[in-house]
């Protein structure tokens, strides 16, 4: 399968990651069915999508008629066997390595041989996921950033056991989607989380200390280093929890202290502080 023969996607999650892939991909035109576990959650990944495509015709990103052409191409479904016929599959379901392990376990038996398995995982080695299946040269990570309409990078990631073949269908495709690709090794935190956690979790040791407030911290960092946001809204967009769970990830496989998740870090998410998704993280949302 090439990237340009490519007419169908299946994408397994449609939160935060899921929609945002889902969007982008039916925006290249292509059709895309979604999978999630209820009903429920179906609708909800709907009304991600709608509302992204809503905001990108008040920013003059598409007419009105685009968007209603890409809302047409996306369906979402229940069952595993609606993405028999998929071109790509493109999994981003929550960042449990479990779940993953089961999810390709049953993509393998779905999805034809040919196909290929990609993971949008922040941290979990692709050789894993890969040997899950039975077509672990197939299989590799597909690392999009949030939010992925917007963002404009696709981290790809070689295990040693994806064939070269892969990798260049996965940078074909991120050709068709706008994207830049980087590739990277098959290792905890691939490029960017392995310099993205240390930075963030000692912006958390600052406030737990209190060594500055979160304005401060924030600013600094936003005016002194010209970055879009400080570190700590950064860690609200991308969601506490998940913050949280690379950075055990990363500290489980390099034992390295800077990766290890700091206190105030774990008792935000036992308390639901989870950022943006929530409403409360590191600052106050509206709903």
């Amino acid at each position: 399968m090439r990237a340009e023969d490519v007419r169908k996607v299946g994408v397994i999650g449609c939160g935060l990651m899921g929609s945002g892939i889902a969007e982008v991909c039916a925006r290249a035109g292509v059709t895309v069915v979604y999978l999630e576990p209820t009903d429920e959650l179906v609708d909800a990944g709907r009304h991600r999508i709608e509302t992204s495509t809503l905001r990108a015709i008040e920013r003059e990103k598409l007419t009105e008629a685009e968007r209603d052409a890409v809302l047409e191409r996306i369906s979402g479904t229940t069952e595993l066997s609606d993405l028999a016929d998929v071109d790509l599959v493109i999994e981003a379901a929550t960042e449990d390595q479990q779940t993953k392990l089961s999810l390709f376990r049953s993509l393998g038996e779905v999805i034809r041989p040919e196909i290929v398995l990609a993971s949008n995982t922040s941290s979990i080695p692709i050789a894993d996921l890969g040997a899950a299946t039975s077509r672990p040269e197939r299989v590799m990570g597909m690392h999009f950033f949030n939010p992925v309409p917007v963002m404009g990078l696709i981290e790809l990631v070689k295990a040693i056991t994806t064939a070269d073949e892969t990798v260049e269908f996965g940078r074909a495709w991120g050709v068709r989607l706008g994207k830049t690709t980087v590739e990277s090794r098959d290792r905890a935190g691939f490029i960017v989380n392995m310099l993205l956690i240390p930075y963030l979790n000692s912006a958390v040791r600052l406030l737990e200390e209190g060594f500055a407030t979160r304005e401060d911290i924030d600013t600094a960092i936003h005016l002194g280093l010209n970055h879009p946001m400080g570190p700590l809204r950064l860690i609200d967009l991308i969601g506490v929890d998940t913050t949280m769970f690379v950075a055990n990830v990363l500290y489980e496989e390099f034992k390295e202290p800077l990766y290890s998740p700091p206190p105030l870090l774990k008792r935000m998410v036992t308390a639901g502080h989870l950022g943006r998704k929530t409403g409360r993280g590191f600052y106050e949302y509206d709903a």
